[in-house]
């Protein structure tokens, strides 16, 4: 909330079934910030994660608005001029599709998802793999020319899917790896810490309950 912003903007924070503590701080939050809460629970019956049905809604509302949409996970924090450096980093690339801000952990190494990125540090390059959605930009553009309605229920994450629809439209999508934002991986969902801690546990997980599609 203390951003530094210089364009008109919508702060929309999306709760995907928390727990009724966290719920309520996130209601009184709101008041206190000024910020738009969507209670996912108030629109369906699905249970977390809702990925899909965000995505599908904040599009919709970007188009209507002809404005872009900016992602920024609940496991990231940014930095105060995190957010316009990356919108008027948009603006300056190339037919940008999407504008995505490079992880890294607390003391500022450069982490997943984006460990492919080292020694690419202090950079803005196209991104060939695909942008995570931790803190990136969509831009109008592709928002106008990819419809989030076409894409796979059955799926849990669509950040490969959307990269690689944005380069088969012919935009570019950037990596700035001059705007760290420090990101807690899955600290938003505990259970994927055991792909760290216990990784025969974790697969079989994702295989045998359909956890965590891509």
């Amino acid at each position: 909330m203390e951003s530094d912003i210089l364009v008109p903007f919508t702060y929309t924070v999306y709760n995907d079934f928390s727990t009724e503590e966290n719920t309520h701080r996130l209601e009184e939050a709101a008041r206190q910030w000024n910020f738009r809460l969507v209670n996912l629970s108030d629109l369906t019956d699905h249970p977390s994660p809702n990925y899909l049905l965000v995505l599908q809604t904040a599009q919709k509302e970007a188009i209507e608005a002809d404005a872009g949409l900016l992602i920024v996970e609940s496991d990231v924090i940014v930095k105060k001029n995190t957010l316009q450096s990356l919108y008027n980093g948009a603006l300056q690339q190339k037919q940008c599709g999407i504008a995505a801000a490079v992880t890294t952990d607390e003391k500022g190494v450069i982490n997943y998802p984006y460990l492919h990125a080292k020694g690419h540090e202090n950079q803005v390059y196209p991104e060939k793999k695909h942008c995570s959605f931790c803190c990136s930009l969509l831009t109008p553009g592709l928002l106008k020319a990819f419809d989030f309605q076409t894409l796979d229920p059955s799926k849990n994450w669509y950040d490969v899917t959307i990269s690689h629809e944005s380069l088969k439209r012919g935009f570019q999508n950037y990596l700035f790896t001059t705007l760290p934002v420090w990101h807690r991986p899955h600290s938003s969902r505990p259970w994927k810490q055991l792909k760290y801690k216990n990784p025969l546990k974790y697969y079989w997980l994702k295989y045998t309950k359909g956890l965590d599609k891509i």
